[in-house]
């Protein structure tokens, strides 16, 4: 399985950017996906996922209202449509797959997640 994430860059407050990552080795329309985010000294943490069919999304709240996660199976590919970007967004993101698969539930941990891509890095300038 790969998981090739890309997207990221240098932006500044306010501004926007989309991650896309595109899988492939695996069934991808089976299994969920999911953004993590990881800044320097802090623990990995859950930004966003989506279902295996892509009818049910889920984000932190820090991320609410500002972030859209999205899939398009027949492209293997999964989104992060990101706006209105905060300095505090500023960190290594990684896309990710669910062990689960055909899972209905809420909960995405980074336990729950069995591949990793490599990260792209976002940072927001003030």
């Amino acid at each position: 399985v790969q998981l090739q994430a890309s997207g990221g860059g240098l932006v500044q407050a306010g501004g926007s950017l989309r991650l896309s990552c595109a899988a492939s080795g695996l069934p991808f329309s089976s299994y969920g996906m999911a953004w993590f985010r990881q800044a320097p000294g802090i623990e990995r943490e859950f930004v966003a996922a989506i279902s295996w069919s892509g009818d049910s999304t889920y984000y932190a709240a820090s991320v609410k209202g500002r972030f859209t996660i999205s899939r398009d199976n027949a492209k293997n590919t999964v989104y992060l449509q990101m706006n209105s970007l905060k300095p505090e967004d500023t960190a290594v993101y990684y896309c990710a797959v669910d062990r689960r698969p055909y899972y209905r539930g809420s909960t995405y941990t980074v336990r729950d997640m069995n591949y990793w891509g490599k990260g792209t890095l976002v940072t927001v300038s003030s």
